[in-house]
């Protein structure tokens, strides 16, 4: 079957609209993907407007908060993340990746002189202020390799499907306002200064849409579900070590050894319920 001329144009011009078409649908899923992940990844602003509106916090508030942030920790990383990477990953392969985190996070407190955050008992505003600022630096570093997984997730999420990516970021969303109060209420207790507790914790969560950033930039020919789940298992690995070596440390060294216990119960409720709910 012969086509004229004019045929011939209009069959080009068809197929040259479905190409256009087609890349238009894709850039516009990503770009769409890549805001899904900095809205969920910026709402730890939330929960750092909320560390930073008490004045003055006290050794009670501070136990309790410190408590708070061990659970969602501990909590996101044997429910969420290590679970996650068994199902991607399998059970040993995650698992290996889990104590690798662990170990990683071990050498870096071996091997750059810090006081052990803990090591020192004080009593209630007797504890130093460096001690908490180095507790709100961890938490945030700690968060903010959390957030680089989570921001892959809600980007690969969105990609496959909108309603996904959406389902994820707002699971996420919700993970990172408790994350960004534990983030600030140290920092902010601290140096006295609420700039630089909004700052910490802006940063912690701008690791999220840094994440889908690197997902769309460098690592989508290679990111496959089971290497995600080896990044989820390790995350998991580098905060429970961080919860069990820094956070609950601090929490009992204030003096009230149960208000520790209780925050970090509240935390994991906190967390179930999101979990939950979504």
């Amino acid at each position: 079957m012969e086509f004229s001329n004019t045929e011939r144009i209009t069959i080009l011009q068809m197929d040259r609209e479905s190409g256009n078409d087609a890349q238009g649908g894709i850039l516009g899923r990503i770009g769409f993907a890549l805001l899904l992940s900095a809205l969920a990844g910026l709402s730890t602003t939330i929960g750092s407007i909320l560390g930073i509106a008490v004045r003055k916090p006290g050794p009670k508030f501070m136990t309790l908060t410190l408590g708070f942030s061990a659970g969602v920790m501990i909590h996101v990383s044997f429910v969420e993340l290590l679970q996650g990477g068994i199902e991607s990953a399998g059970f040993m392969p995650a698992h290996f990746a889990f104590f690798v985190g662990m170990a990683v996070m071990f050498a870096i407190d071996v091997l750059i002189p810090h006081d052990y955050l803990g090591q020192e008992e004080h009593s209630g505003p007797g504890m130093r202020s460096s001690n908490l600022l180095k507790t709100g630096v961890f938490v945030a570093l700690g968060l903010g390799i959390h957030n680089l997984p989570e921001g892959m997730a809600a980007f690969a999420g969105a990609l496959k499907d909108p309603s996904l990516g959406i389902s994820i970021a707002v699971a996420i969303a919700i993970h990172n306002i408790p994350e960004g109060l534990a983030v600030a209420a140290p920092i902010y207790a601290a140096t006295g200064s609420r700039k630089q507790a909004f700052m910490y914790s802006f940063l912690s969560g701008l690791a999220e849409p840094i994440g889908a950033g690197l997902a769309a930039l460098v690592l989508m020919p290679f990111l496959t579900e089971a290497v995600l789940g080896y990044v989820l298992a390790g995350v998991a690995g580098i905060m429970v070590f961080i919860a069990l070596d820094e956070l609950i440390p601090v929490a009992r060294s204030f003096g009230h050894e149960h208000l520790a216990i209780t925050g970090a119960m509240i935390g994991m409720l906190v967390m179930s319920i999101s979990l939950w709910m979504l």
